[in-house]
């Protein structure tokens, strides 16, 4: 059994899904339309354009935020999954409009394979936390996470910055070293001006499906 398929089992009927951005999400959403052909009523809310056009091409009706009053569950994926369920996501490029989907959801329903698991984010398999900025205010935002001791990078292709889908950039953050508190971290990084939203997802998700190597899928709960 795949994740994906996993996943689909938490689907009811006639209920609000959130679709989130990135390799095994996109899974989830092709499976998905899949079934929304064979009969399954649900809708979507997408948390990219990329994931916006896969869901139209696989036929998933879509909403907006102002349709509904709660999404049921968001099904998306991470970069990084620690012990408690906290997470970095955004090295897709997605991260704020995640954010927003999942804050909006009764249940925030992650999708990775094992690589993904670490005792500690900022070690292991992701060791950048992604930071989105509003671009007026790169200079200042660099120049305070200096002085915070963090060393980052604007995310450039071609020697560009990548814009998100809210038209921001983002710096990306090396974990390496300061990762021992991430509320507190979190906490200083958003306070800057400029800053829109972190990569840090603390305390959002409740479950966690992990593709195991040998085919199985692990599903892990939210203690309390």
């Amino acid at each position: 059994m795949t994740i994906a398929e996993k996943a689909l089992e938490l689907v009811s009927d006639g209920s609000v899904i959130g679709l989130g951005t990135g390799h095994a999400a996109s899974d989830f959403v092709r499976l998905l339309g899949q079934h929304v052909r064979g009969g399954l009523d649900v809708r979507g809310i997408a948390t990219s354009r990329a994931t916006e056009a896969l869901a139209r091409e696989f036929g998933i009706p879509l909403l907006g935020l102002d349709d509904v009053d709660a999404i049921d569950a968001t099904f998306d994926g991470a970069d990084a999954v620690d012990p408690g369920l906290d997470l970095i996501k955004g090295l897709g490029g997605a991260l704020l409009r995640e954010k927003i989907v999942a804050s909006y959801s009764k249940e925030l329903v992650i999708l990775v394979g094992q690589e993904k698991l670490t005792g500690r984010l900022g070690t292991g398999y992701c060791t950048t936390l992604p930071v989105e900025v509003v671009p007026f205010g790169l200079p200042l935002v660099r120049r305070r996470l200096v002085r915070m001791g963090l060393s980052c990078e604007l995310r450039l292709r071609e020697g560009q910055p990548v814009p998100t889908d809210n038209g921001n950039y983002t710096l990306d953050i090396d974990l390496a070293s300061v990762a021992e508190h991430p509320r507190e971290l979190d906490g200083r990084i958003r306070a800057i001006p400029g800053v829109v939203e972190t990569g840090l997802f603390l305390g959002m998700a409740g479950m966690v499906l992990v593709q195991q190597e040998d085919g199985s899928v692990e599903v892990l709960k939210r203690s309390g």
